[in-house]
């Protein structure tokens, strides 16, 4: 497979912009917390964590994991990022609230103020017109661009209001995936979908028009998997460089590491975008830098939790890590024990997807390797606490508690089937399929991920004082739409019998190689 992947981690449904001499990228973060993350480059190849713009985004029960309730699948979606007139914006739905949002700040870092647009604008882009006009990009199948008032809370009374593309065909997935420009003082509105003539796999169409009003003309302008699982690289936007240099960033699925980011030159010829080797993406991008020297930090970190000694309310966790669902911060602390996280019960769970303070980091492609010291002599009985390669078809070596012994368990929920679909047992109890009775509660873990050209798998270690040891079988991971985000690595404990229990994470290492 060619391999001009951006970030070689799960960052979709890109949008990039350029402020002077930087590039800023937002992607989807859905049901992590803090969420909306955004990143910078000098190069468009290279990038580095800037902010997240919210620490949660609401405090339904849903986001809080209460019950058996979750926002899998849901949560944040394909963001609309624009600077206009000293402002930052962010435009978004979350598909569990059914809410648009829009955050602005002055600032990249923040801070972020949040509001609300009338209306629910699926995969979003948001257009500040040259004749002061704002419009919003937006829809499923049918696409429609709506004018919002002068302070971006509602569609504005009487203003422009129309469906620019419709997708006539039966198709797996109508246009979507909205970006909207005006350049050169043309109307380019991006889109992705899936053609039946394409054997179902996800393409990226371009239309352009003089005007908003006049009929949008164009079509596929990339169509290519990049011999990889026929996988299309769609669903991003346009960016230029200093220099007048025009590229696209868009993303590939890419199995159970998810969505990943690619970079694609652009041409244009006749007022219309010609992407890459004529919709086919060069294995090789090179971008010029605007700060050469720049040395960026890794997306990724290992962490030994040596934090300052303040409260975990106020303790910023490094950047690398994000929540699943909003964390319960009187369930966690770093200063009950030095060098140490330690995650609390709060709520008997099935299994691992329901517990709250399951704390995550991405996987990286194709290969990638993590370990971590887990102490469970806080657990009680009926407890699980352990490292997981977190998705709807997990899989998670853990220290069990029963009747005052501890086992060594490899715990997972294996898929119906091996499509993109629901896992429809995620609300069942994993399936037990290693388990072994060990003499301490003291257990060093590690997980490689390998993320192949056909299959996708997770490996399991424990150390025996001496060496890792495999335990269980290699598992195989699954992109599915009841998560619909990449795998990733996670520590998580949870309670069967009785909360208020607890472990302790430590010596937390990533290595992004196998």
């Amino acid at each position: 497979m060619e391999n001009q992947f951006i970030t070689f981690a799960d960052y979709p449904d890109p949008d990039v912009i350029r402020v002077e001499d930087t590039y800023y990228m937002v992607t989807t973060t859905m049901y992590f917390m803090p969420g909306c993350e955004i990143f910078r480059s000098y190069d468009l190849v290279n990038w580095e964590h800037a902010c997240y713009v919210y620490e949660t985004l609401d405090d339904t029960p849903a986001q809080m994991l209460d019950g058996e309730q979750n926002i899998y699948g849901q949560g944040m979606w394909a963001a609309s990022l624009r600077y206009h007139k000293d402002t930052f914006y962010v435009c978004f739905v979350a598909n569990d609230t059914h809410k648009t949002y829009l955050y602005t700040a002055k600032d990249i870092t923040g801070p972020w103020r949040k509001q609300y647009i009338e209306g629910f604008y699926h995969d979003n882009s948001i257009l500040f017109d040259d004749d002061r006009k704002v419009y919003i990009m937006y829809g499923n199948k049918d696409v429609y661009i709506t004018e919002l008032n002068s302070d971006l809370t509602a569609p504005k009374e009487g203003g422009f209001h129309q469906c620019i593309l419709s997708d006539a065909e039966k198709v797996p997935l109508g246009y979507e995936g909205s970006h909207l420009y005006k350049i050169n003082g043309k109307y380019v509105a991006m889109v992705c979908h899936m053609p039946v003539v394409n054997e179902a796999r996800k393409v990226q169409s371009c239309f352009v028009s003089d005007s908003l009003s006049e009929p949008f003309s164009g079509g596929i302008v990339i169509s290519d998997n990049r011999g990889f699982r026929n996988y299309g690289v769609a669903q991003g936007g346009l960016v230029d460089t200093p220099e007048g240099q025009w590229y696209s960033m868009l993303f590939q699925d890419v199995g159970a590491a998810g969505r990943i980011p690619v970079l694609c030159p652009v041409q244009w010829k006749n007022g219309f975008p010609v992407f890459g080797d004529y919709g086919f993406v060069p294995s090789q991008v090179v971008c010029e830098s605007t700060h050469p020297d720049h040395a960026y930090a890794p997306l990724y970190n290992s962490d030994d939790f040596v934090y300052p000694p303040l409260g975990s309310k106020e303790i910023c966790l490094k950047q690398g890590w994000q929540w699943n669902h909003n964390p319960n911060h009187d369930l966690w602390s770093i200063t009950e024990k030095p060098n140490a996280l330690r995650i609390c019960t709060g709520k008997l769970c099935t299994n691992m997807t329901q517990a709250i303070n399951t704390l995550t980091q991405r996987m990286l492609f194709p290969q990638c390797t993590a370990t971590v010291h887990v102490d469970g002599s806080g657990l009680k009985n009926g407890d699980f606490a352990g490292f997981a390669a977190l998705q709807g078809c997990y899989g998670m070596l853990a220290i069990e508690k029963q009747e005052e012994k501890f086992f060594l368990t490899l715990l997972t929920n294996p898929p119906q089937d091996k499509s993109i679909w629901g896992n429809k047992t995620k609300n069942q109890p994993g399936v037990v399929t290693e388990r072994i009775e060990i003499d301490t509660p003291n257990v060093s873990m590690k997980i490689t991920a390998d993320f192949g050209e056909t299959r996708d798998f997770a490996r399991f270690y424990y150390h025996d004082r001496e060496h890792w040891v495999p335990f269980g079988q290699p598992f195989e991971l699954f992109f599915k739409l009841d998560h619909f985000t990449g795998c990733r690595f996670a520590l998580s404990v949870f309670s069967t019998q009785q909360a208020g229990g607890y472990a302790e994470f430590s010596s937390f290492h990533y290595n992004p190689k196998e």
